[in-house]
């Protein structure tokens, strides 16, 4: 598509493409150059990454990004937010001048070329995590621009060949009292002080705080103004290119390689919800295998028998889809090679090849098996709570995650519900009257509790239970332990915690 687009335009106007639509030029190997450690980001990287540098890469990206926000959080001044984040950035994004004699200068902003447009496909996808990214990056910009070496600073920003007009000579001398009222009686001497002219629109930091004289439409900017003349250009164009790259991400939606990747970090720059606590999943003697999953199926909440039943109908199940399963598969006790053979038998209309090639990565990817992130390794993603699922990534067409009290019909809810053996006529009347009303937890709760009527009435009349252990369920996870518990009494019959929420806050990914 992108081709065919290109290849309308006339071939006089090709050479000339506006900066803001480079990033959806035809693909072309380049070896880019870094002059500078500043960056507008404004040409594409379009050289080969590994997976893991592209994870990697954008991870601690988003820890840099995540303490930034931080410290504006705090109220931090620009002192210390510039002596907190020294460290961050040496340990996470280090930059060094030009003039060092280090080694790795090529490296390290590659690094921050391509770590700056993964995390703008991650964060275009909604207005707010557009808004934030581009809240952060300039922060992180501005305090790169502070630190920068004079000469190497000057060299960049003659190089953005920014269209700022340079006041004359005899322009200064006729408006000299307004130009020095401007700046609090800074300069004393015309000379002292040079002035540039732009649209008053491209500096609004300094319109509002009164440092700048305006006429006709134009403001006269001072020399030492510099910094938030490049700042709000910066910004500028920051917000008019992730509006473009928003309107690419559905792209992107098949690509299993890097969606997944996509998500996570997206994910986690958003406000965290409660997440299961892995320590309190395990079920001692449970046989949670790949072999099992079927029988094990009753006992899953409905959004995860609904993908279940899907997947064993289609033998497929598309990207979110997987990933919603496959962690709440993960979050069970469903061991990395037990979920690598579940899935293989599972997609059983493709050929072995296709498999490793496609799929298996992503399944080993979710454990963290593979993958960049050091930290994570050999834990993975954790299964989403029913906030996540609820709020997140509606399905859309020939898709099957979600929640289906909330993104299904009436109507097919209702035939869901009733071919996982809901038969009742005042449990579904109450079920219609809880989607009206929005009340999704409340939904899934009553159907729990029509399921498990007899179990429960029997924990409650020998006080096996008590009422911490049948609160209010918000986790797909939690409703397949209590579920499983209740069915088995007979093999545990004094009843098992079944453990509790964890706020597990988790911005640096």
């Amino acid at each position: 598509m992108i081709r065919q687009e290109f290849s309308r335009i006339e071939p006089k106007r090709k050479a000339n493409v506006d900066h803001r639509k480079k990033q959806f030029a035809v693909p072309a190997y380049k070896e880019l150059s870094y002059p500078t450690r500043l960056n507008f980001y404004t040409v594409p990287p379009t050289a080969d990454i590994t997976l893991e540098q592209f994870e990697q890469w954008a991870i601690d990206r988003l820890r840099v990004l995540a303490e930034l926000e931080a410290c504006s959080i705090r109220n931090k001044t620009p002192a210390e937010t510039a002596a907190h984040m020294k460290p961050i950035l040496d340990k996470y994004l280090p930059l060094a001048s030009s003039t060092s004699s280090s080694s790795a200068i090529q490296a390290e902003r590659q690094k921050d070329h391509y770590s700056h447009f993964i995390l703008r496909l991650a964060f275009a996808s909604t207005e707010d995590l557009r808004r934030r990214f581009s809240r952060v990056e300039t922060q992180l910009f501005r305090l790169r621009f502070q630190g920068d070496d004079a000469r190497e600073r000057q060299a960049f920003v003659e190089s953005l060949n920014l269209d700022w007009e340079t006041v004359g000579e005899d322009e200064k001398r006729l408006y000299a009292a307004e130009l020095v009222a401007a700046g609090g009686g800074y300069p004393k001497r015309l000379d002292e002080e040079s002035w540039f002219k732009v649209d008053w629109e491209r500096v609004p930091e300094l319109v509002e705080s009164r440092r700048v004289f305006l006429k006709a439409g134009k403001a006269y900017v001072p020399g030492r103004e510099q910094l938030s003349m490049v700042v709000a250009e910066f910004t500028n164009r920051l917000d008019k290119a992730l509006e473009m790259t928003s309107r690419a991400l559905p792209r992107l939606d098949e690509d299993d390689r890097l969606t997944p990747i996509l998500a996570h970090l997206s994910q986690n720059f958003t406000t965290p919800d409660a997440s299961y606590n892995s320590s309190s999943s395990s079920l001692p003697g449970a046989d949670i295998s790949a072999r099992n999953i079927d029988a094990l199926s009753s006992s899953f909440p409905l959004c995860m028998q609904n993908l279940h039943r899907s997947l064993r109908r289609d033998a497929h199940l598309k990207h979110f889809g997987r990933l919603q399963y496959g962690l709440f598969l993960k979050g069970i006790g469903l061991s990395l090679e037990e979920s690598l053979v579940f899935w293989r038998t599972s997609f059983n209309k493709i050929t072995d090849d296709v498999f490793n090639k496609e799929y298996r990565y992503n399944v080993r990817h979710s454990y963290g098996d593979v993958g960049g992130d050091s930290n994570r390794r050999g834990n993975g993603y954790t299964p989403f709570s029913c906030q996540k699922i609820l709020t997140e990534r509606p399905p859309g067409p020939g898709d099957s995650h979600g929640c289906p009290y909330r993104h299904f019909s009436v109507d097919n809810l209702t035939n869901l519900l009733q071919a996982v053996g809901v038969k009742d006529h005042k449990v579904l009347q109450g079920v219609k009257e809880d989607k009206e009303k929005q009340k999704f937890h409340l939904a899934c709760n009553r159907v729990f509790e029509y399921a498990h009527q007899q179990e429960i009435k029997k924990v409650r009349d020998n006080g096996t239970w008590g009422a911490a252990q049948l609160e209010t369920i918000v986790h797909p996870n939690e409703y397949f332990k209590r579920s499983y518990l209740l069915k088995n009494l007979d093999k545990n019959p004094a009843g098992t915690e079944t453990g509790g929420r964890d706020s597990d806050v988790k911005m640096e990914g």
